[in-house]
């Protein structure tokens, strides 16, 4: 039998979990706000060079942070073989696909699509790391699917531009979906500042080399909003939420971090109905309901889930 672990006192505790709970709302808010300045800085600057340079901006800056503060660096191959892999799976592609597509879609419409993440992370899950799919979590996921593939439809079908712009969406929210497994399984160890710093800046090259091979004809005119957009994305919406994103991680289960995706939505929805004056047709308003429930009814689940293998590791240890 395992020795006991003590017990953490109850002011630590509870400082633990105000910390917690303070970042996980500040990245809610962040992440709520992020749409509409994305909407706000494509209007006036070409949607990847807008992403490269929120990128290189983020992460010279959390760079410079990191080496005065003489923070630790990965040192194996495998994590720098992940800080790659996630350089373009959640910077690079995902949001190179969002700035492009926000050009043609709302930006509430954009948040409404990508909050169905948790769907992904709860399918990808079991193939990283060998857990099952509960039965109700993939009717959810199905109901999910179909509400956005009407939304889809109905909605974005008017236009090849606003149609081809929710596929990208979709495929965004995918990446970025099997991106959260991948980190957590990969980068649990590795400073975030350091993690995020390099990712952003990589992910930043690989956004210029697309500039240069799709957007080499287009001139950006940098107006007052879009340098404020420009620099709220790079301050809060690449390096504060990015850190805090990945220490997140380190506390919470990937399920658990997925929440994030029943608030953001609506914050985005609320702010691009009032700030940028966008329409809210009925229809995602439903689709946007069907979506949160559906996200809910999976993370019931996965917790459910994990509970029983916790129980069953701790049994293990006993016997």
């Amino acid at each position: 039998m395992t020795p006991p672990v003590p017990a953490k006192s109850s002011a630590g505790a509870s400082l633990f979990t105000r910390q917690v709970f303070l970042g996980y709302a500040s990245l809610c808010l962040i992440w709520g706000s992020t749409w509409l300045a994305i909407r706000v800085l494509v209007r006036d600057v070409p949607a990847l060079e807008g992403a490269a340079i929120r990128f290189l901006a983020g992460g010279v800056l959390l760079l410079v942070m990191a080496l005065l503060q003489r923070r630790p660096w990965p040192r194996d191959g495998r994590t720098w073989n992940a800080i790659v892999v996630l350089s373009l799976t959640i910077m690079a592609v995902p949001y190179g696909l969002l700035f492009w597509a926000e050009q043609y879609v709302t930006s509430s419409m954009t948040a409404v699509l990508f909050s169905a993440t948790p769907l992904v992370v709860a399918l990808v899950t079991p193939i990283l790391t060998g857990r099952k799919v509960p039965r109700n979590a993939v009717f959810a996921l199905l109901v999910a699917f179909g509400g956005l593939m009407a939304l889809l439809y109905t909605s974005l079908s008017t236009s090849r531009p606003a149609l081809l712009g929710g596929a990208a969406i979709v495929i965004a929210m995918s990446l970025s979906g099997w991106s959260v497994v991948y980190a957590k399984t990969r980068l649990h160890d590795v400073d975030p500042v350091v993690s995020t710093a390099m990712q952003l800046l990589l992910g930043s090259a690989a956004l210029g080399w697309g500039v240069w091979v799709f957007e080499a004809h287009r001139q950006a005119r940098w107006t007052g909003p879009a340098i404020g957009a420009l620099g709220f994305l790079t301050v809060f919406g690449s390096c504060i939420a990015f850190v805090v994103y990945y220490w997140l991680l380190k506390q919470m289960q990937p399920y658990q971090l997925s929440t994030t995706s029943l608030i953001v939505p609506l914050i985005a929805v609320l702010e691009g109905s009032l700030l940028g004056r966008e329409p809210i047709p009925l229809l995602m308003l439903a689709v946007m309901a069907v979506v949160l429930i559906s996200v809910g009814a999976v993370l019931r689940a996965e917790a459910a889930t994990l509970r029983e293998d916790d129980l069953l590791m701790l049994r293990g240890r006993a016997e």
